[in-house]
């Protein structure tokens, strides 16, 4: 099946879906639908997926930016992959930390340039 076309091939204006048909069934619905890049997403899952593209994927600006925790920012991105249809975390590798990279992280820790959150994320290979 091919993607549908979001401009009008003439004038480049935005297409509008107006009927939606299931083969299976043979249901038609017409109405005025949204062409967007993710159909399976919710108004709230679009707004996030727009806030984490200019956040350019960094969680530490989107928690400034959303005022969410860093577990909140994760589980809502978790349902967004979800929504798309694939499972978050599956094929995810976890780096290795070698033993002088951990050292680096405690003395930044100790020194108190970084924080414990900001520690326990680079321990674990989130950022």
């Amino acid at each position: 099946m091919k993607q549908s076309l979001s401009a009008c091939p003439v004038c480049d204006s935005e297409l509008v879906v107006s009927r939606l048909y299931c083969p299976a069934c043979d249901t038609t619905i017409e109405g005025r639908f949204t062409n967007g890049a993710f159909p399976g997403l919710t108004a709230e899952q679009l707004d996030f997926v727009e806030t984490f593209v200019r956040c350019e994927g960094k969680i530490t600006r989107m928690e400034d930016e959303l005022s969410l925790s860093y577990p909140t920012i994760r589980n809502r991105l978790h349902e967004v992959i979800r929504a798309m249809g694939y499972e978050p975390g599956k094929d995810e590798e976890i780096p290795e930390i070698t033993g002088g990279n951990r050292l680096k992280i405690l003395e930044e820790l100790d020194a108190g340039r970084i924080t414990a959150e900001a520690a326990r994320r680079l321990l674990q290979g989130e950022e």
